[in-house]
């Protein structure tokens, strides 16, 4: 997936929710130390700073240059690099060595990884006994039934835009292969659901929405998913675009450690 989210990666950086502080406590509740963390596919490193607090040393990869060069600064985060060509080996020297990382999270970004080969780096990383892997995303915005309805005309359009990769967040992660003892927050096939709550006015709803990949996929291809009409339909159904509403972002946790 490499420079699928370098174009926006301005958009992406202000327009997304915050994830909530007690995952992170129910996670660091379920790791035996809290020396080293690895965040994969780390972004802008909003889900990094979080881990940062339970944890002595967080590593923040991503195989975007862009998302890193606006990633959040913090004493406790190392923002590492790990382009397409690294191999497995590689990686696991980068990041600590085998049988080193407490926590390993993945926000919003694990339906785009090679499953098998980071399962297997995973595997390799993580401290036994002890080390845990949470992987998580949302996929829908819900605010009313005036906007849902609207909301779901618009994101039917974009369906033939998407990569095939996002049927698992689509699904709610309840495809996703999963194959990691559970911990008491998910387990493969049936992932724990949470409601994230975010106050935002539709300027900021929009952004997101700009971020979106296959908004971006379909203008390469010179279609414009929000011309100014649909723009305009969104708006009126949200109520104007100053207007602060309440929203609940449809979001779902899995975790768990290697089987041994």
């Amino acid at each position: 997936m490499a420079g699928l989210f370098d174009k926006q990666a301005d958009l992406y950086l202000d327009a997304r929710p915050d994830y909530p502080k007690e995952w992170y406590l129910w996670l660091a509740a379920r790791t035996l130390q809290h020396s080293l963390a690895w965040d994969a596919g780390a972004g802008n490193g909003q889900a990094a700073i979080a881990v940062a607090e339970h944890y002595e040393q967080v590593i923040a990869t991503d195989i975007s240059e862009a998302q890193l060069a606006r990633a959040i600064p913090h004493p406790r985060i190392k923002y590492l690099h790990t382009p397409l060509s690294m191999s497995e080996d590689d990686i696991i020297r980068l990041i600590g060595g085998e049988n080193s990382i407490d926590l390993i999270t993945v926000a919003q970004a694990v339906h785009w990884f090679d499953l098998p080969s980071f399962y297997s780096i995973v595997t390799r990383l993580l401290r036994k006994p002890g080390g845990i892997i949470a992987v998580w995303c949302y996929n829908d915005i819900t605010v009313d039934s005036t906007f849902d309805t609207a909301m779901k005309r618009f994101h039917d359009t974009t369906l033939p835009y998407w990569h095939p990769n996002i049927q698992h967040l689509f699904n709610g992660y309840k495809t996703l292969p999963f194959p990691f003892e559970a911990v008491g927050l998910g387990c493969e096939g049936a992932p724990l659901a949470v409601d994230i709550p975010k106050e935002m006015s539709f300027d900021v709803f929009l952004r997101m929405v700009q971020s979106w990949s296959a908004v971006t996929t379909a203008k390469e291809k010179g279609v414009d998913l929000l011309p100014k009409v649909v723009v305009e339909g969104l708006e009126s159904a949200w109520g104007g675009s100053k207007l602060v509403r309440s929203v609940a972002y449809k979001a779902f946790l899995l975790a768990g450690k290697v089987k041994l």
